[in-house]
This record gives structure tokens, sequence and C-alpha cells, in this order.
């Protein structure tokens, strides 16, 4: 079963390692830089991770570590083990000393695949491996997840589409693959022959593949320089460049020839680093000279001279009279339409004010003549109330009506005599009412 789950490793690794934190062939900057002819250019190049040391013990910062993360019955995140190259791996918890373990020729072959015998209910959760390359600054991980079971049956493997899954058989062995076989993490080469640093100098009109090599820099000491210009010290780059970091590139007594498309390309293959930064150079005129200052002279006793006047000394030439600025009043015409814009508003105003008017007055002119239909209204049924009792009742039991006692009314002569009409209207019904007794009596 060991067997099977170790050949089975290479199966689930090939996504495992998309994350790396170095990039290969990455512009990291790009500046235009101007100055005069004449001048000192130091076009700068930096970059901390290219500090080169001879350190015996670079293999203690390569280090690998186990961890459990548990989310049942409560989150908590428990390390494993570790294991540095030369160090005999520590386990953390003694529960899992002789039967958890990994490879001892882990950091030789690239295999760090942790083995657990006789899994149990409390090894279930997320495992992670974790590579660490600390002169690098590269950090690496997978992630596991181990589930158990009681049944054969059920035992399987498969992915959820974040992590690698594994059921297992409660009782049994497994091993979770964590395999890296990059000469980074195994014994590759030595540092110091694989840290290279190099200037192009691409001129003005002239295509990239065609770009001139300035110098090479290694991290063994070799330096090689192209063309004539390093030798007579007109450019140069730091002695100490791999142990501070610093690759800038220095042009002195700097000339229109110069100007150009410089790029610093720094490659560390040990950590699979590629970085390039581009200046493109520009100059200038050159700087105006200084001014020269006078030195004083040695004193002289003062000699009496008669004073004369020369053909320069009249103020008249000295001074320098400056032409004042002239002001010109200028006044611009109003335009045709800006007067036309005036009488419009105008022109509405007046037509509003009329319609408002207008509208005031038609219904004035309307409540009034209410007023005098309802007048007429009332005396028409006064009238009518008046002629019932001046009426004859006909052989058919009809009321005879007396048409002439309809008059036209006046509504000034109604609001004078209203209340003296009432009045005898009153004393007039009782007597009609008296005189229809009568009548009926007989």
């Amino acid at each position: 079963m060991l067997l099977l789950f170790l050949s089975s490793a290479v199966f689930f690794m090939p996504s495992a390692w998309g994350q790396s934190s170095s990039s290969l062939g990455v512009v990291v900057e790009a500046r235009n830089i101007t100055l005069p002819a004449g001048t000192l250019a130091v076009l700068p190049c930096n970059s901390p991770r290219m500090v080169w040391t001879r350190d015996r013990l670079k293999d203690r910062q390569r280090v690998v570590h186990w961890d459990l993360v548990r989310s049942i019955p409560e989150y908590s995140v428990e390390r494993i083990l570790d294991m540095s190259p030369g160090v005999k791996e520590r386990v953390y918890n003694g529960f899992n000393k002789g039967r958890i373990t990994i490879p001892k020729t882990a950091f030789t072959d690239g295999n760090f695949s942790l083995v657990i015998n006789n899994v149990g209910a409390t090894d279930r959760g997320v495992y992670s491996c974790n590579l660490h390359h600390h002169y690098c600054q590269l950090h690496q991980s997978i992630k596991i997840q181990l589930n158990t079971t009681k049944s054969a049956r059920k035992e399987k493997r498969y992915w959820d589409g974040d992590k690698t899954v594994f059921v297992v058989l409660l009782g049994s062995s497994v091993v979770l693959p964590c395999v890296n076989r990059r000469p980074l993490w195994t014994e590759g080469q030595q540092e110091d022959q694989q840290q290279v640093a190099h200037w192009d100098w691409q001129p003005p009109g002239v295509r990239p593949d065609l770009a001139d090599r300035l110098v090479d820099l290694y991290a063994s000491g070799e330096r090689r320089q192209y063309g004539p210009l390093f030798p007579v010290d007109k450019m140069s780059v730091s002695e100490d460049a791999f142990s501070v970091g610093d690759f800038s590139l220095t042009i002195s007594n700097l000339q229109p020839i110069d100007k150009g498309l410089y790029s610093c390309h720094l490659h560390h293959h040990y950590c699979g680093l590629h970085e390039r930064r581009i200046f493109r150079l520009m100059v200038g005129p050159p700087l105006p000279p200084p001014p020269l200052v006078p030195t004083a002279a040695p004193a002289v006793p003062a000699v009496p001279a008669v004073p004369h006047a020369l053909p320069n000394d009249d103020p008249s030439h000295n001074v320098v009279e400056l032409e004042r600025p002239r002001v010109v009043n200028v006044i611009l015409p109003e335009h045709r339409g800006h007067f036309l814009q005036q009488l419009g508003y105008i022109l509405a105003t007046f037509f509003l004010l009329a319609f408002i008017i207008t509208i005031v007055t038609v219904l004035t002119r309307r409540r009034r003549k209410r007023g005098s239909v309802c007048g007429c209204l009332y005396w028409l049924e006064y009238d009518l109330q008046r002629s019932k009792w001046r009426g004859h009742v006909t052989g058919h039991g009809d009321i005879a009506l007396d048409a002439t006692e309809l008059k036209v009314c006046n509504q000034e002569h109604l609001n004078s005599n209203y209340k003296n009409n009432l009045l005898k209207e009153r004393d007039m019904s009782k007597d009609r009412n008296k005189e229809m007794d009568g009548k009926l009596w007989k």
C-alpha cells in the first residue's frame, strides 16, 4: 500500500507548485532621464535579493514543515514536524514520534511526503506541506485533506477543486505526497556560479536584438567588459556590487552620443530570478559656465585728482528707459440680438399683464349676472304664489293663473325693498286666508 501511494504522488503534483514568489523576465522599473552634457550620470539598479555572501551554512536556509488544521470539535492549527538539511527531523507531539515521519533524503531527491502509520480518528483534518527558502525569499505550499472510514470499500482519493482529499481506512498507513525536485530545493550547483548581472545599450534607431553589451558581472568576481568605454573609465560599476546589491551604472562626461536606451538585467538562476530595469537617457545642452568672481586688488593709497567728466559719465547714456506698456480700451457695441432679446422680455411681460386683467374682468361680470338671475327667480316664485290666491277653480279643478303678474325684476329694487315686501306679504296672506274661509263656508 505504501508503494501504491508513493506511485500516485506524482499524479497529484503537476499543479501543486504553481505559486511562486519569483518572476522571470519582469520589467520592474522604466524611467526617462534627461541630463545636460558634460555632467555625471548615474543609472540606478538596486536589488536586495541579489546580495551574495559565501555562507557555508546556506543549507540551513531551506526548511520544510508539515501543519495540521482541524475544524472539529474546535478550530486549531498544530505543527506536526519540521526539518532542515543536515538536521534531524523534529516531531512536536510525543504521541506521533515513530508514527509520523518524512524521508531522510528529502533535500537530496526532493521527496518531502509525510508518512502516517496506524491512522486514527484524531488524524483527520487538512495537512499542509510548506517549503521555505529564506535565502531566495521563496515560500511554496500544498494542502491535502485526510478523512477516515471504517469500510475498506469507501477508501478513495479525489480532487475537490481546491485540494486533494484522501479517504483512508482506520488503522492503516497513508503517505501524503509532497514532491518538489527543482534544483533550488535539492543539491544543485553553487550559487556564485549562477548569479549574473549585465548592462546593454541600444542607440536610437537600433533594434533591441542588436543592442550592444557593455559589461557582464558574475558573483564569483569575474567581470567581462565590451567596447572601449569601460577601459577608459567612461563607464563603471561598483566592485562590491554583489555584496551590497548595487549594480548602478555611472557615466562620466556625458555627451550627446551617449543617449539611448540602457537596460540592467539581473539573473539569479539558483533562485529563478530575472529582473530587468530600463532607462531612456537623453542629453540636453551643457550648463552655462559659472560667473567669474573678481579678486580683491591690493590697497593703494588714494591720490587726490582733479575731477573731470568723461564722455561716458553722462547719465543720459547710462540710463536705459523701459518702454511702458500701452493699454488700449476698446468698447464693443452691443449686438443686435441682445436688443431684440430685451424687447421680447418687455412684450412678454405686457401680454401677461393684459391677460390677467382680462381674466379678472370676465370673472367679475359673470358673478354679477349670476346674482341678478337669483333675484329674478325669487320674485318669480313670489308672484306665482300670489297669483294662486287670485285664480279661480275651473270646472275640472284646475287653477287658472294670471300671467300678467310675471314681471321683470330689478336686483337693486329687490335689495332695497326686501324687508318691506316680506311684511306686506304677511299681511296680505292673512287677508286672503280669511276670504277663502268665508267662501268655503258659503
